[in-house]
């Protein structure tokens, strides 16, 4: 990392050379895929455990969900100040070593003796488990301009894999090993993949000759001057709010009467969610084919179906796990579409766009988590179900405005 900052009143960005990327290749696309899925995973672990952890640690109810909240803001600080460098530094090398980083962190969330190492540890991990997505531009950068939906949709497959199936995973384990168990465990798995990344990522050097500090500077003229960029990012926003809100809010809403619950059983529910991973590729194919438009207006109103589904959540189990399924379908397929169109935009500030895009949503995910707590206390099942249908609703709204300032067929 240190190179970014001896690079500083060298040219700005070039566009680089290769003009058409021979792909990724099985293997490769595997690992992608499975690496960015263990990362981002990390996120998603605690959505299931604060019950636990707090209990643990001596955290009270009403903030318990500050533990998830705590992790995104640490990932949308990573995304801030250390994806961005893989528009100007070695891509290998700032991958592994963020790897590196993630596991010590892990090793810290595991070992935490009190609050305070707690929420530092879990914020540290937040910001390492940013490698994932600084794997995802260079699959896109890797891929073949045509095929660049479908080779971003397989590696978000992985990647939301990992984020569905961490809340199951960490229910079921929790029950054998607690819950630092589980992040011991993911530990582990990080450090295997930092042996296999050693042997199987290539390398990249750009071409770009910014220092760090104008690099970190370009990002909120990205947000200003992209529109693109900046309406995907907010769209986003909201729907990852209500998807946080939800998946941080039912775990509590399932330990308690009439369910019952134990963290086994929360665990199978969660496993609902993970159909969700089936929008991810399928999403990228549409996007290369051009039905951008028509599969954004169909995944934000599918958020908002499904919390109007979840308002009889609170005494049928059906209609949560069909919230669940929708939730999950309807946010990422609308990733990949948002990921899409500003992977169009500039290849040689992949890094830098991709970013902003995940700023702007993981700050509204870390909204969604910090509300629910004490949403869920004060309004009860009923507040969170009313938050989760406005916050897609609202970008429903903003995307059919905009599309209509654009004009028909626009893409934004």
């Amino acid at each position: 990392m240190t190179q970014a900052f001896a690079i500083a009143g060298a040219p700005e960005d070039m566009v680089e050379r290769d003009a058409r990327p021979a792909g990724l290749g099985p293997v490769l696309t595997v690992f992608f895929a499975f690496a960015c899925g263990a990362l981002a995973a990390n996120l998603y672990y605690a959505q299931p455990l604060v019950a636990l952890i707090g209990a643990d640690t001596g955290l009270s109810v009403a903030a318990e969900s500050a533990i998830v909240t705590v992790a995104q803001i640490g990932y949308a600080i990573g995304l801030v100040l250390i994806v961005p460098l893989g528009d100007v530094v070695e891509n290998r090398r700032l991958i592994l070593v963020t790897m590196a980083a993630n596991l010590v962190a892990l090793a810290g969330l595991a070992l935490a003796p009190g609050l305070s190492a707690l929420f530092a540890a879990m914020l540290f991990v937040g910001v390492s488990s940013t490698a994932a997505q600084m794997l995802v531009p260079l699959a896109a950068n890797l891929a073949p301009p045509d095929e660049r939906g479908a080779v971003v949709g397989n590696v978000m497959s992985g990647l939301l894999a990992g984020i569905l199936l961490a809340r199951p995973a960490a229910s079921f384990l929790a029950d054998y090993v607690g819950w630092r168990g589980v992040f011991g465990l993911s530990g582990a798995l990080v450090a295997v993949l930092m042996v296999a990344g050693l042997v199987l990522l290539p390398q990249r050097r750009p071409e770009g000759r910014r220092g760090y500090g104008a690099l970190i500077a370009s990002l909120g003229k990205l947000f200003v001057h992209q529109k693109v960029l900046r309406r995907r990012g907010l769209y986003h926003a909201a729907m990852f709010g209500a998807f946080s809100l939800f998946w941080t809010a039912a775990p509590i809403i399932l330990l308690r009467e009439p369910y019952g619950f134990s963290p086994s059983g929360v665990a199978l529910f969660a496993l609902a969610g993970v159909l969700g991973v089936f929008a991810a590729p399928v999403a990228g194919r549409l996007a290369d084919r051009g039905y951008t438009r028509i599969g954004t207006i169909a995944a934000i109103a599918t958020v908002v179906i499904a919390f109007v589904a979840a308002l009889f959540g609170e005494t049928s189990l059906v209609a949560l796990v069909a919230a669940g399924i929708l939730i999950d379908l309807g946010v990422q397929a609308n990733l990949v579409f948002g990921q899409r169109e500003i992977y169009q935009l500039d290849a040689s500030i992949r890094n830098r766009l991709n970013a902003v895009y995940m700023t702007t949503f993981f700050l509204g995910g870390a909204l969604g988590s910090a509300l629910t707590s004490p949403v869920l206390e004060t309004f009860g099942w009923t507040g969170i179900c009313v938050i989760g249908i406005a916050m897609p609703g609202a970008a429903l709204l903003y995307y059919l405005a905009a599309d209509r300032d654009e004009g028909a067929g626009a893409t934004a």
